[in-house]
């Protein structure tokens, strides 16, 4: 990778610069001419930003002290931005574990701020009364605090920003449900703040005085239920009034389970936010603004937020994602080499047809496959398979695409994730679907040695003990129709497709 902008500003640590927020506060940062450095578990999953060739990218981990110590050597400043909303039994300890090899490294190296993003608290609520994921965000501010290095720990409660989970949910729950009867937390009081305005707060504090080390509550200029969110969200995006009926009966869990239902954002991510939404969450001060001035336009309010982010909807220009981190449990593995693969077996089914169209074209159709464009096989076959994932805790199909068009590595698609994209030849999906294995689908645009347009499509999937085996046995009769059916589809897409321009949606099968 290169190294960061030259320029006069401070040297920056990134970590979680492929997540929701560190994706996009990395080209503030770049903007202000400050130096940039990214730490992350999976250095090519930074590859496919438009900023990557500005910063250094260090492969490493946070929560092992070597590659923390080596990320933050020569840093004037470290941003701190890795958390997990819920990564199942121990992910406190976790947080915990890294939050203080951080800040002891950060010390050691001479670091002169740290920045981190947490959760804005309730205030006269003790905190083994908060949820599980509140508590874990307020312990690591203090660990940083403590830690001996001048910190910034900014405190945030909804952020309504494009691809956000929190706004994910708020959007689709508006969008789906005319009339919908919900939880009692629709009525809590709440500070949203707009995600610009959040990246304005994080850039900010790089300058922040050294004897000044502190949290900070941020938030927006108005404060609103979620009730008011969703109705007013509904003004905005020019829907009829949805019909709000809010009952005591609908615990955490349960309000989870329903905006699973309802929205993309998984069981595992909405447990936590609502657990978030039981007490009111509204800042208590203003402070910030005395090192982060407010511009002379003011903060951006909720309406304005809203119109914002169904602008850059509507425009596909969502640059990061609630789902730009792998969700927790989530394989890693990257695809075993072949053919010198040796650790167990390795199913494959492989499918080659001759197209009827330009490489380009192809491509096209390629590229743009899932979301709304869909798989091209057996519609009911896919989106069951997608429901029944759900059903076990995973991911479905709902995460959709971040660009109806462009992929870049470590995109989410669906249930897949892009693992490697060679730009008119190679597209690599590693599932992350609950299975008792490892599975990859790997799809080709090639020219033969006769100048024909040739397509090739390769499933493969590691299995994990018995189960693995027989669920592979169990499918493979169904691949003729899936898999078979998704080669077939994809070659007529793009002879169908015009010479130029975008890949038609999905055929009938």
């Amino acid at each position: 990778m290169n190294g960061g902008r030259a320029g006069p500003g401070l040297r920056c640590l990134v970590t979680g610069a492929t997540g929701y927020i560190g994706g996009r506060l990395v080209p503030e940062l770049l903007a202000a001419r400050h130096q940039v450095r990214c730490l992350a578990r999976s250095p090519e999953k930074v590859s496919g930003h438009p900023w990557a060739a500005e910063v250094e990218v260090v492969a490493g981990d946070v929560t092992r002290a070597r590659s923390v110590a080596d990320a933050l050597r020569g840093m004037d400043v470290a941003y701190y931005l890795v958390h997990a909303l819920d990564t199942g039994r121990g992910f406190e300890d976790t947080d915990r574990t890294a939050a203080r090899i951080f800040g002891e490294q950060a010390r050691a190296a001479g670091v002169r701020r740290i920045v981190y993003l947490g959760g804005l608290t309730p205030a006269d609520v003790p905190e083994r009364e908060l949820s599980p994921h509140l508590r874990s965000r307020a312990e690591v501010g203090r660990i940083l605090l403590g830690s001996g290095v001048p910190t910034t720990v900014l405190r945030a409660a909804v952020i309504i920003g494009s691809g956000s989970a929190s706004f994910e949910m708020l959007r689709y729950l508006t969008e789906r449900l005319p009339v919908m009867v919900t939880p009692r937390w629709v009525r809590t009081r709440i500070q949203p703040i707009a995600v610009r305005d959040v990246l304005r707060f994080l850039v900010g504090s790089a300058t922040m005085p050294y004897d000044i080390s502190r949290a900070f509550d941020i938030g927006g200029p108005e404060v609103l239920t979620y009730r008011d969110m969703m109705v007013r969200y509904a003004a905005v995006a020019g829907l009829p009034r949805r019909g709000i009926i809010s009952v005591p009966v609908l615990t955490p869990r349960l309000s989870s389970l329903w905006i699973g239902l309802v929205t993309p954002v998984p069981p595992s991510i909405a447990r936590p936010l609502t657990e978030s939404l039981r007490h009111e969450v509204v800042c208590r001060d203003r402070d910030i603004e005395r090192y982060v001035p407010a511009p002379a336009s003011g903060p951006i309010g909720f309406d304005e937020a809203v119109r914002l982010v169904l602008q850059r909807v509507r425009d596909a220009q969502v640059t990061t994602r609630w789902s730009s981190a792998s969700p927790p449990g989530a394989p890693s593995d990257p695809l075993p080499t072949d053919p010198d693969w040796a650790g167990g077996s390795l199913y494959t089914d492989r499918r080659e047809l001759v197209v009827d169209a330009s490489r380009e074209a192809l491509w096209r159709v390629v590229e743009g496959i899932g979301g709304e464009n869909g798989w091209y096989s057996f519609p009911l076959a896919w989106a069951a398979r997608g429901w029944l994932d759900r059903l076990v805790g995973g991911v479905g199909l709902r995460r959709g695409r971040r660009d109806a068009q462009r992929l870049r590595v470590g995109d989410s698609l669906d249930f897949w994730r892009v693992e490697e994209i060679e730009p008119g030849h190679l597209l690599r999906l590693r599932a992350e679907m609950r299975l008792p294995g490892l599975a990859w689908l790997e799809l080709y645009a090639e020219q033969d040695e006769n100048g024909r347009t040739r397509y090739r499509q390769r499933a493969l999937f590691h299995p994990h003990g018995l189960l693995g085996h027989a669920y592979w046995w169990g499918v493979s009769p169904f691949h003729a129709f899936v898999f078979g059916g998704m080669a077939r589809n994809i070659a007529r897409a793009a002879a169908r497709a015009p010479r130029t321009g975008p890949a038609e949606p999905r055929p009938t099968p």
